[in-house]
């Protein structure tokens, strides 16, 4: 109880709904008790990555987890938020991270602000924290995004599907909110999600292309509500290429696109 409050005094968990009030934040949907331990893990990290961000002199950064075993489609990180340092109303300053989070059970989804605590207090699959600071000027212009809560929900898109199509419309993702986010930071004329992927393919983003064959298709189709394959093309579907917009594919693509510095790895923290 005592690093509870060490943590709540540090403001590690101060998280907040911005949009949908039924949404499960922070914990998983499976029936899977949380444990003392995981709970302290996930603090730990959330303070150790609040140490490391702190020394670095970066305000903004794009902050991922490891919240699922991926590595069988060569993903590494399973979720994006925008994190960025602000004052805590004591003479210091504190990290929030606004995110997406599916709602438990269901095809749709919700957009938090949190601290670092609840970010890294779901079920992780690996205590491990990474970040991309984007440039100066991109930092500057999420900052003025992400201090504006309209405009920073602009373009979210309530219905969800884990694999949502990353030039699609009908459902949207977590990760793939993000980066649609990040180009109504860019430019300030996106106002849809048409044009921000319109902008996003004009700077050269690639999806990660995910090899699913039909039984995992059907299966996943038919056992939860957060998966649907129907608005991928056809021709990608039917041929197993599934493309989607993952953290890994995002970390790519800024240096890429010179809005981060090219040839730095994501900086990652781990207990």
């Amino acid at each position: 109880m005592k690093a509870l409050m060490q943590f709540l005094s540090a403001g590690l968990l101060t998280g907040s709904l911005l949009l949908c009030p039924a949404a499960h934040a922070g914990r998983s949907c499976d029936a899977k008790k949380t444990t003392l331990q995981t709970v302290e893990r996930g603090l730990a990290l959330a303070e150790k990555t609040q140490a490391a961000l702190n020394a670095s002199g970066e305000k903004v950064v794009l902050l991922a987890r490891a919240g699922q075993d991926l590595g069988k489609y060569g993903v590494r990180y399973s979720h994006l938020g925008l994190a960025w340092q602000q004052p805590d109303g004591q003479g210091g300053t504190t990290w929030r991270v606004l995110h997406k989070l599916n709602e438990c059970g269901t095809s749709e989804s919700a957009i938090y602000r949190q601290g670092l605590g609840e970010f890294f207090l779901d079920d992780l699959w690996r205590f491990e924290a990474a970040w991309v600071a984007p440039t100066p000027e991109v930092q500057a212009r999420l900052l003025v995004l992400l201090q504006d809560p309209a405009r920073a929900i602009s373009l979210h898109h309530k219905r969800y599907s884990i694999v949502s199509y990353a030039w699609g419309r009908k459902y949207q993702q977590s990760n793939q909110w993000a980066i649609e986010t990040i180009a109504a930071a860019m430019e300030p004329q996106v106002r849809t999600r048409e044009q921000a992927q319109a902008w996003l393919q004009f700077k050269g983003y690639q999806p990660a292309v995910l090899t699913l064959g039909p039984l995992t298709r059907l299966g996943g189709r038919l056992t939860a509500a957060n998966v649907a394959f129907d608005d991928h093309p056809s021709e990608k579907r039917f041929s197993d290429r599934i493309e989607t917009v993952t953290v890994d594919s995002v970390f790519d693509w800024l240096p890429r696109a010179q809005f981060a510095a090219p040839g730095k790895p994501p900086v990652s923290v781990r207990l």
